[in-house]
């Protein structure tokens, strides 16, 4: 007798996990930026400032997913175990140097160095889920970073100024986010992840979000060559980023189902082996 245990979405996080990846990837990414722009042109405190409150805003999402939000405080006790727990205990310097930053720009290094920490704890807290195929897919570290790269420049060409350098590196961590998305398909293929996974990337919303980042590449590309395109193309990589984030997040991610082709059995030769589908 072979028993099924089927796929099925996922419930734990919901939309406003979703806002936690998508504002603190921006928000990260931003302030990364800043620090780029500090090698070039001169870095922006705005950027500073609007990439801190990003953080902010995704840390308020997942405050309000929480179901006990007041027993937050717990989350910065399993530093060893926890990439939530490493991304929390981030906070307080990341903030504190985003403060100093403000005071005197040249700690806009220091900021940036955290915020890409936070960024990326933010990429290892998705792969250590091991029970979303859509998650644990190793390719998904990089997705997400070049996703919060991608985000982080194009936001910088909306709320600071655009000098051809920095519309240069909004164009290349674009192409770097398709790039991340082909490999993330792939490995999903070749893991043979859940049926319903894969159906994402031939959904009508997936294709419309592709078509939306390929028509950011190609503004940020006129916007290079002499074009007032910029901030438009920085503004939709920014939002098809996000749209990303909540697919991944709320639609992609099914559990993995199971074969048990022997039933289970008391005493001797009884036993069962679970084969992943």
């Amino acid at each position: 007798m072979r028993q099924f245990v089927t796929t099925r979405l996922q419930r734990s996080w919901d939309i406003r996990a979703a806002g936690n990846f998508s504002f603190g990837g921006t928000g990260s990414g931003l302030i990364v930026t800043s620090a780029l722009a500090l090698a070039a042109d001169g870095a922006s405190v705005v950027a500073v400032i609007a990439g801190l409150g990003l953080i902010a805003l995704g840390l308020l999402c997942v405050w309000l997913e929480i179901g006990k939000p007041w027993r937050a405080i717990n989350v910065f006790f399993h530093p060893r175990t926890s990439w939530m727990s490493r991304e929390a205990l981030l906070l307080p310097p990341l903030f504190a140097a985003g403060g100093a930053t403000v005071l005197d720009i040249r700690f806009a290094v220091l900021t940036a160095a955290l915020a890409a920490a936070f960024l990326y704890c933010q990429a290892r807290m998705l792969h250590a889920s091991r029970g979303i195929p859509a998650w644990c897919q190793n390719e998904v570290v990089p997705l997400i970073l070049t996703t919060g790269l991608a985000e982080g420049t194009g936001a910088y060409l909306v709320v600071a100024n655009s000098p051809r350098s920095m519309i240069a590196v909004a164009l290349a961590a674009g192409i770097a986010r398709e790039i991340a998305r082909a490999a993330y398909r792939r490995g999903l293929i070749q893991a043979k992840a859940p049926a319903g996974t894969l159906a994402w990337f031939s959904s009508r919303e997936e294709k419309l979000l592709t078509a939306a980042r390929l028509v950011s590449i190609g503004l940020l590309a006129l916007a290079l060559a002499g074009l007032n395109t910029a901030a438009v193309g920085g503004a939709l990589a920014v939002l098809t980023g996000w749209g990303l984030k909540a697919m991944l997040i709320v639609r992609a991610a099914f559990t993995r189902g199971h074969v048990i082709p022997h039933t289970p059995m008391r005493g001797r030769g009884g036993g069962h082996l679970v084969v992943p589908m």
